[in-house]
């Protein structure tokens, strides 16, 4: 008997062992009454999805380039036609424009960027971004244009030739840039910060994060060429560059007598147009005054003006 009992007790004690170890389970589930008294006076409710961020396109039928812009308006039909004031996208805009190809310019930064650097191009009804480096190649693809010069029937002596002449863009004229826009004291807080630092961030640290950065990119590029920066040499050098593409443009309408405006057209007025464009709010720029007496570049500058960014 004494055996049979111990079994029973046992067998119970391991049953409620059981149920316990059930119940335990199933309390990990249940919803406390306090909670329970919490969601019946304040519902769960659903609610529609958010709008779409401001600055992403909601006009995905066109293509939408992504650029440093003073342009806010997503629905202004004449975005595309507000010069951007970095030469990098300027460049690219005005070869998009060449080819004829319809799209919105809308503001970004180079955080947004795939690239890491602006500009890049959302093709109409697509996910997949075109950086930079491959717009070219994509605006040779879309082009509707019968009178710009896609560089297809480019020789390889005149591809050389334009090789030598882009260098100075490249180098000459880009360093003469960075160095009147980031390393001057008056043009970096009147412009840089205006449409590059405030524009990106409201926050005090941030922009001064922002602003040190800048500055030392433009720095580091500099000394690539010398170890120590001096303004004279770096404006003589633009200013000599400038002079050859004068000689070089001579009283063509486009640079190398193509029949249409080319990407080296686009570079060239990227440039002059920003050096001497009085909205960016210089407050030094002995470039402009040198630019002003090359009247074959002044012309080519205004003639594109006129041509594409009529307003």
């Amino acid at each position: 008997m004494c055996q049979r009992s111990n079994k029973s007790t046992d067998h119970m004690n391991m049953t409620n062992a059981s149920n316990s170890s059930s119940r335990d389970w199933r309390d990990m589930f249940v919803v406390p009454p306090v909670v329970k008294q919490v969601f019946a006076k304040f519902p769960l409710s659903t609610y529609t999805a958010n709008a779409l961020p401001t600055r992403s396109p909601t006009h995905r039928d066109q293509h939408t380039l992504y650029t440093w812009t003073t342009t806010r308006q997503e629905a202004h039909s004449n975005s595309a036609n507000t010069p951007s004031f970095n030469p990098t996208c300027l460049k690219w805009q005005t070869y998009l424009l060449f080819n004829d190809i319809a799209f919105r310019a809308l503001p970004s930064n180079n955080h947004a960027s795939p690239s890491g650097s602006l500009p890049f191009l959302l093709p109409a009804n697509s996910t997949a971004p075109i950086a930079s480096a491959k717009l070219e190649t994509w605006t040779a693809a879309n082009s509707t244009s019968t009178t710009s010069a896609s560089g297809s029937g480019t020789t390889q002596s005149s591809a050389a030739r334009q090789e030598v002449y882009i260098s100075l863009l490249d180098h000459a004229v880009r360093r003469a840039w960075l160095y009147l826009l980031y390393l001057c004291p008056d043009n970096f807080s009147h412009v840089v910060e205006r449409l590059y630092v405030t524009s990106s961030s409201s926050n005090t640290f941030v922009a001064m994060a922002i602003s040190y950065q800048l500055k030392d990119a433009a720095t580091q590029e500099l000394v690539k060429v010398t170890p120590v920066v001096k303004a004279e040499d770096i404006l003589t050098e633009a200013v000599d560059a400038f002079a050859a593409l004068e000689t070089l443009l001579g009283e063509e309408v486009w640079f190398f007598g193509a029949k249409g405006p080319g990407l080296f057209d686009a570079g060239v007025f990227a440039y002059t147009h920003l050096l001497l464009d009085e909205s960016m709010g210089w407050r030094f720029n002995p470039l402009a005054e040198k630019l002003a007496g090359f009247h074959n570049l002044v012309g080519h500058r205004n003639r594109i003006l006129e041509r594409y960014y009529r307003q």
